[in-house]
């Protein structure tokens, strides 16, 4: 693949593969509508973002002009993204889920001529701003709307267009540290930032991580991530680089079937999806009985076990190929039966499922990064054998990174941003004199190579008595736990941390269910079952005792709210917005530390009740005569 490293220098040189080397394709891309599932050619990708280009040049548009798209995945979004970066025009994909507010801020900051648009509710939300902004000209539409010009619309226009010449002369003058896009990250405070990727930012980072697998054309990946998201477009011009055939599906829904019906051997996630499927997996396991439920858990058990690279026993490695043929084979039918590998961003995967999933030989690759490094800053490497679970992986080749004396992860390279959009004054904060980029999330090395998150610099806070608590490490302990879906941790300046917990509601229901106990109750009422609050407990103690003496979470709130993007908690990339839940609790928090302070396990200091030899007669009258007996 040398080769081609050569040949792609922009992002739209990924069509000089698809014209040379992936010619014959007839599934490079795919998609899923009312009528099922459709394929478009090697051959047709290329046609139709020609076409694209031509359209958008035949509507007036010049170099450097801006197109936005909102939508959910699907193929035809690979030709407005080519299609105009080919035709020197800056794609700003934006989030199909923010706020009108948000979408008319986005919209008027980039300077957007065109809109192109999912479906009809997408359309109904952002047509009106046409009026209110003033260089928005018109709103297009990948799905069929009565009275809605369409994307064929446009390519009917670039196949009457005349010119080509033009086209090609544009694409001859873009250079590879041309503007290509604006990403709008949504932050979990403030007004969305412009982050400026050039062509080069973009193509010197998925290059190299396409790198890190050996899985070529032959193989399917599906993508369900959101492409507006830098994480899934960098690995979808992975998947391109590498000649893999693409499927993609536009709604959790449809993320199992499409799983079974596609059969692929690679996808991108998050953690919180593969903790639904870890769970759905021990839960199965749960509802088995006799000696299939006893090998289920003896095939889990093996999990505890496994990392990448460890010399294993011959008796271990004979105990995994009996599990892998009772067990494993079962959870990766789940996933259509061809799962190989699964990468994993956006916050931290818990070690127990990079293991259970890693024993079952379904690789399970972490990465990090940001939008404002392409965004690829370290990524596990198992063409080279580089994987340590609880880590994400050896930093990029190409990326310098530089740990600051506070720990802080910082990067210089070819994929750091060239600024945020109309913001120098920001940019300044973030890239420093020597061209390090700063990161704003805390790490250290293990064994000098495989880089760990701790946590967030500015989520870090201190205890009334000095100490730091990282809240992301202990959230992620907490979580470990079956009986709570998501955690805060709170307590800067007391004395103590605590959390807000919400409780797994749809796990507990299943684990009432199976202890043959009535599981109708409302949320409230679970939060009232003494078998609950003890599971709970009992849990929370356990994960006490592998926390540090100031991070122990000494007190804590059960709630039955649920936290998404959706209500506002968390950002699209499902990161707590802390500054709105401490809002939103600031009286839980409150109730949480106005009773006198709990009883520190661990002190030595504790109230001795000194024991009373007394007999209860001779205590009475103690007592009668007012005597005191301490």
């Amino acid at each position: 693949m040398e080769m081609a490293n050569h040949e792609v220098k922009r992002n739209f040189d990924l069509l000089k593969l698809y014209a040379t080397r992936y010619s014959g394709k007839k599934n490079a891309l795919g998609g899923k509508n009312m009528s099922g599932w459709y394929k478009y050619s090697s051959k047709e990708y290329i046609e139709n973002t020609n076409y694209i280009s031509l359209g958008f040049l035949s509507l007036g548009l010049k170099k450097g002009d801006k197109v936005a798209t909102v939508s959910v995945n699907r193929p035809e979004w690979n030709f407005v993204d080519l299609g105009l970066a080919q035709a020197g025009l800056v794609h700003v994909p934006i989030y199909p889920t923010i706020s009108i507010n948000d979408y008319k801020y986005i919209l008027q900051h980039c300077e957007a001529k065109y809109v192109v648009v999912g479906d009809k509710k997408l359309y109904d939300k952002i047509e009106p701003l046409v009026n209110e902004i003033e260089n928005l000209k018109e709103v297009y539409s990948f799905e069929d709307i009565e009275g809605v010009k369409n994307w064929k619309d446009l390519c009917e226009e670039g196949k009457k267009s005349n010119q080509q010449n033009q086209l090609n002369e544009i694409k001859e003058s873009i250079s590879e540290k041309d503007l290509a896009t604006i990403i709008y990250t949504s932050g979990t405070t403030g007004l969305p930032k412009g982050v400026m990727l050039s062509h080069q930012n973009l193509v010197s980072n998925f290059t190299q991580h396409a790198h890190n697998h050996n899985l070529g054309e032959e193989a399917t990946a599906l993508s369900f991530l959101p492409l507006c998201h830098v994480y899934e477009r960098s690995m979808n011009y992975h998947f391109q680089f590498k000649g893999m055939s693409i499927y993609y599906v536009g709604s959790l829904a449809q993320i199992l079937p499409a799983l079974k019906e596609v059969k692929p051997d690679m996808f991108n996630t998050v953690p919180r999806l593969l903790e639904r499927i870890y769970d759905g997996i021990i839960n199965k396991g749960k509802e088995l009985k006799g000696i299939k439920k006893s090998i289920f858990f003896w095939a889990v058990k093996l999990g505890d076990k496994f990392d990448y690279g460890k010399n294993f026993s011959r008796l271990y490695k004979q105990k995994r190929k009996l599990a892998d043929k009772l067990v494993y084979s079962k959870w990766r039918a789940v996933m259509g039966g061809n799962i190989k590998i699964i990468v994993s961003g956006g916050a931290a995967l818990q070690p127990r499922i990079g293991k259970v999933l890693g024993v079952a030989n379904i690789m399970t690759l972490e990465g990090y990064g940001l939008t404002e490094t392409s965004p690829v800053i370290a990524v596990s490497n198992p063409a080279k054998n580089q994987i340590r679970i609880g880590t994400v992986g050896p930093v990029l080749p190409g990326v310098d990174l530089k740990l600051a004396d506070d720990g802080e992860i910082t990067c210089k390279g070819p994929n750091v941003m060239m600024g945020y959009f109309k913001d120098p004054e920001r940019t300044k904060r973030v890239i420093d004199e020597n061209g390090y980029f700063h990161t704003g999330d805390v790490g250290i090395l293990v064994d000098n190579k495989y880089l760990k998150i701790t946590d967030r610099k500015k989520e870090i806070f201190k205890l009334s008595g000095g100490k730091y608590i990282a809240p992301q490490m202990i959230e992620n302990k907490l979580k470990e736990s079956f009986f709570i879906e998501q955690a805060m941790i709170v307590g800067e300046n007391e004395k103590f941390a605590s959390a807000i917990i919400v409780p797994a509601f749809s796990y507990i229901k299943d684990w009432l269910k199976l202890k043959g106990t009535d599981n109708n109750q409302t949320k409230e009422e679970i939060l009232q079952m003494p078998e609950v609050v003890s599971s709970i407990r009992k849990d929370v103690r356990e994960i006490n005792k592998s926390l540090g003496e100031f991070e122990i979470v000494k007190r804590y709130k059960l709630i039955t709210d649920e936290w998404s993007p959706d209500t506002g908690e968390m950002s699209p990339t499902l990161k707590l917005k802390r500054n709105v839940l401490a809002e939103r609790y600031n009286n839980l928090i409150d109730e949480i530390y106005a009773s006198p302070k709990p009883q520190d396990p661990k002190s030595k200091n504790r109230l001795r009740i000194p024991r009373i030899n007394l007999s209860l007669s001779e205590l009475i009258n103690k007592l009668r005569n007012g005597n005191s007996f301490f």
